[in-house]
């Protein structure tokens, strides 16, 4: 027995130096990852400090550097393209600048793809109008719709109109003069169920708040008094929207029809010039003509 308790008095203080030599690390270790800790984070936050100055500084030297315009008057050939017009009748267009057309040309070579192509002779005819619709102080002019009466109308069908009105006699009128349907706020619900549909709707300006149920249903075709479909003289609405031309400002283009190719070339191009002009009446007047 003397030898056995030896040997375990010999081996415990042996465990208790083990021991206290582990612990001690420990405590080390996690002082130095809260040291680790902070210095990162201060770093980290004298990074974004500097980063933020560097921010400043470039924002303030920053200069606004303007596109140099190439002038090709004098040049013999176009700045990075080839040439001015290619020599031969097989060439890479890219190669050289973009053909630009008179009107008047342009409906004739359509007129002779035709023939080429054995295409429908009535196709139709559009225009695509690139608008600069900036103006002073980063403001814009808001897209617009508007109808017109074409010099020469190229559809043969007449625009189905619906007329909102309270008025039994201004509903007879209406009538009377081509609408398709007449009445008050009891039409709301068949236009919402697809009983009624139509091209354009007009109204009254006493009935148009009883109306705001279908504006989520017609969108632009919603009675608006800057379209001209909401008004007092409903003859006179009617004449427009029956047979008029109606086109629309996406973005800052206007692509709309005006023609179908048959028709002769002075009916296009007076169609064209019809819509030009009207385009350009929605031009603020402070801007000039």
């Amino acid at each position: 027995m003397a030898a056995p308790s030896r040997n375990f008095l010999r081996v415990l203080p042996r465990c208790q130096r083990l021991f206290f030599t582990c612990r001690a690390p420990s405590v080390s270790c996690s002082s130095l990852t809260a040291h680790r800790q902070q210095s990162v984070r201060s770093y980290a936050a004298a990074a974004a400090a500097k980063q933020k100055e560097k921010k400043e500084e470039t924002v303030e030297e920053k200069v606004v550097k303007e596109k140099q315009k190439v002038d090709d008057k004098n040049r013999h050939k176009p700045y990075g393209l080839t040439a001015w017009a290619p020599v031969d009748d097989v060439y890479m267009v890219r190669y050289y600048p973009k053909p630009v057309y008179e009107t008047s040309v342009s409906i004739e070579m359509l007129k002779n793809f035709q023939k080429l192509d054995f295409s429908p002779e009535n196709q139709p005819v559009y225009t695509n109008l690139r608008l600069d619709m900036k103006l002073e102080k980063k403001k814009k002019v808001d897209p617009f719709v508007s109808i017109i009466h074409l010099p020469h109308p190229f559809k043969s069908d007449i625009n189905t109109i619906v007329v909102f009105t309270e008025n039994p006699d201004q509903a007879r009128i209406a009538m009377e003069n081509g609408a398709a349907v007449a009445g008050g706020a009891e039409l709301v619900e068949k236009i919402l169920a697809d009983e009624i549909t139509a091209d354009f709707y007009l109204a009254e300006p006493d009935i148009v708040q009883k109306l705001l149920p279908l504006k989520n249903k017609l969108r632009k075709k919603f009675p608006k008094s800057k379209r001209g479909s909401v008004g007092m003289n409903i003859p006179k609405m009617l004449a427009l929207f029956k047979s008029g031309h109606e086109y629309m400002v996406e973005d800052i283009y206007v692509n709309t029809q005006v023609a179908t190719l048959d028709m002769p070339k002075e009916y296009i191009l007076e169609n064209i010039r019809a819509i030009v002009k009207d385009v350009a009446s929605h031009k603020p007047a402070e801007f000039g003509q």
